[in-house]
């Protein structure tokens, strides 16, 4: 392996989540690691979900922060997986700073199988927010693949027009993603380079995955390319109270509404899904949220 930077042993070495882009020099075709492990850990903190839901919604969140690792602009974007099935709702938020939230809705004892199954028929949605658009921006394919992996290729291959893989793996302790892409003039240069980058990245396990950093695995996988590994950029989980969001709902649904719920509850309790935060208010917070 050629420029690879820095000596790492293994991600284990690091708890921190972090993405590494790559580039193969002779080849013109990029890739990206992501690694997440106290960060994902956070993410599903108090949260009982079944394996099959959490290790879809790890892969998610690994597949966000690789497509958000490359917003060149202020911004969010935000992945919402919808379908009929016993995981009907999976939802991923990014920041350019690399601050991930995201959740999950899953039938009580869901097993594992396609994401056919899993989500039934539905479909993939992208929201993306710029400081220099007026207005978010909304893309929607239906889903299609077996896998998580396979629904973002097609909507990549859609949204991008360039070849793209990715392999994605997750279970309780981390997350962890793999992805190339072939550059346009990637066949000029190197005819057979984009198969035989594939052939190779396809042999990788998802112990690997999970339990290697970027220079080993990059390391393992591409021994004879000349790959240029990029500095690592750290990823969090940023998910913190936020009361003014839950007050300014409940002034949107009006005081009657609110005294309404007061006068039947003795409070108004508000959960916030996509953060795990419970929310309650008195009758002397309501009173004060409307003068």
């Amino acid at each position: 392996m050629g420029r690879a930077g820095a000596a790492e042993l293994s991600v284990v070495d690091s708890d921190a989540g972090r993405v590494r882009a790559f580039l193969f020099e002779q080849l013109d075709i990029r890739g990206a690691w992501v690694w997440l492990g106290a960060t994902w850990r956070d993410m599903i903190a108090g949260r009982d979900y079944p394996q099959a839901a959490l290790e879809l919604l790890g892969q998610l969140a690994g597949v966000t922060t690789l497509i958000a690792a490359n917003l060149k602009q202020t911004g969010r974007l935000t992945f919402q997986l919808r379908g009929e099935g016993s995981i009907p709702l999976l939802v991923m938020d990014c920041d350019d700073r690399l601050r991930l939230r995201g959740m999950a809705r899953a039938a009580p004892g869901v097993s594992a199988g396609p994401l056919s199954e899993l989500l039934g028929s539905g479909a993939l949605t992208l929201t993306l927010e710029t400081s220099d658009m007026r207005e978010p921006y909304q893309s929607h394919v239906p889903l299609q693949g077996d896998t998580l992996a396979a629904a973002f290729e097609h909507y990549l291959a859609q949204s991008e027009q360039l070849p793209t893989r990715l392999w994605l793996a997750a279970d309780r302790d981390a997350a962890a993603g793999l992805f190339l892409q072939a550059l346009p003039g990637a066949a000029a240069r190197d005819a057979d380079g984009w198969n035989r980058v594939q052939h190779l990245a396809g042999t990788v396990r998802a112990d690997e995955l999970l339990g290697l950093g970027a220079v080993a695995l990059v390391g393992r996988l591409f021994p004879e390319e000349d790959v240029r590994l990029f500095d690592p950029r750290p990823v969090d989980y940023h998910c913190p109270y936020d009361p003014a969001k839950i007050y300014a709902m409940l002034r949107s649904i009006g005081r009657s509404e609110c005294e309404a719920i007061l006068a039947e509850h003795g409070e108004i309790r508000v959960h916030d899904d996509i953060c795990n935060h419970e929310y309650a208010l008195d009758a002397a917070m309501v009173a004060a949220l409307f003068k």
